[in-house]
């Protein structure tokens, strides 16, 4: 772990309180498996931190999702009690979530508490810390909802917009330019655990899956810097994942095959799903295949909410107050 020289938990003249919106994410892109995601404008958690006069982590819900409130149990606390291990002095905290990101939806509802909560916590020390940092300090709460430490929700909830995670040790994350990008989603109300999500997967895979995998993400990659729609669609291509989670998902196929016809460049699971998200170029379209997606799951009587929104270039946003 990093030394740090933090003389105090709070310089004189920070805030007491601070509020902040966390965005859902979605994470792999498809083909990049634990190493590409993007940040969402709609939906997001509103999170509100303040400084108390007693000393630990309290957390209070305003939702109905039941999430534990003690801090070892909480990814936003265990967050927050890693980032505090490097302050001198760690502060007393209360932490108010709303979180608006249903849990086990695929759109990184346990990234946005984490990532929200140190970046909260960050602005109320006065911003001590880098964006690196803080993807470390929040990968503690991804280790608890799904038991690996990954960050490709974490790092578009905070950089913002589309990153790729090059190296978990050492943590290298790099931002990656990209074209305008509508993006539509359905969520089917349905819970697929992240945990359970990983546990079916192949532990090997072939040689020739593999580098078609590579071209993939690279050609993911080279499409977003150079701004090539076609690229982007054709490389939104997953022969390792996809095939084994989509099974867990109902009307995966309907909506991939429907999305596409509609003029979607492509898409697939979010995160470990049961989300499923299409990017597309224009508005026009992204609303075209938010009628497909209604019209499947309509036929299959599931409950499901869809959202038609764009890349948010700016990750985790500080209210003002």
């Amino acid at each position: 772990m990093p030394e740090k020289n933090i003389k105090s938990a709070f310089a004189a003249d920070t805030a007491r309180s601070v509020q902040v919106q966390a965005p859902a994410t979605i994470a792999n892109l498809v083909c990049g498996f634990d190493v590409l995601g993007l940040a969402l404008n709609d939906p997001f958690d509103v999170m509100t931190i303040r400084r108390t006069s007693d000393p630990g982590i309290r957390i209070v819900h305003t939702d109905d999702f039941g999430l534990p409130t003690v801090p070892e149990q909480n990814v936003a606390g265990v967050a927050l009690l890693e980032m505090l291990q490097e302050v001198d002095g760690g502060p007393g905290l209360e932490i108010t979530v709303d979180k608006r990101i249903k849990p086990g939806s695929g759109l990184g509802s346990s990234a946005a508490s984490a990532a929200g909560a140190v970046v909260a916590a960050n602005e109320l020390l006065g911003n001590i810390f880098s964006k690196a940092d803080l993807v470390r300090f929040a990968m503690a709460g991804e280790k608890l909802a799904s038991g690996v430490k990954h960050a490709d929700n974490i790092s578009p909830a905070i950089y913002g917009g589309i990153t790729l995670i090059r190296s978990i040790f050492p943590l290298d994350i790099v931002s990656l330019e990209a074209p305008p990008l509508y993006v539509t989603v359905v969520h089917p109300q349905i819970e697929v655990k992240t945990s359970d999500a990983r546990e079916i997967l192949r532990k090997e895979v072939l040689l020739k899956n593999a580098i078609r995998q590579w071209g993939n993400i690279a050609g993911l990659v080279a499409g977003f810097q150079k701004g090539d729609y076609e690229l982007i669609g054709r490389s939104l291509e997953d022969v390792i994942i996809e095939p084994v989670r989509s099974m867990l998902i109902p009307g995966f196929e309907e909506v991939k095959k429907g999305s596409l016809q509609a003029g979607a460049l492509g898409g697939g699971i979010s995160g470990s799903g049961p989300s499923l998200f299409m990017l597309c170029r224009s508005k026009e379209t992204a609303l075209g295949v938010e009628r497909v997606m209604k019209k499947v799951y309509d036929a299959t009587g599931l409950a499901y909410h869809t959202y038609v929104t764009t890349v948010n270039g700016t990750g985790i946003r500080i209210m003002p107050t």
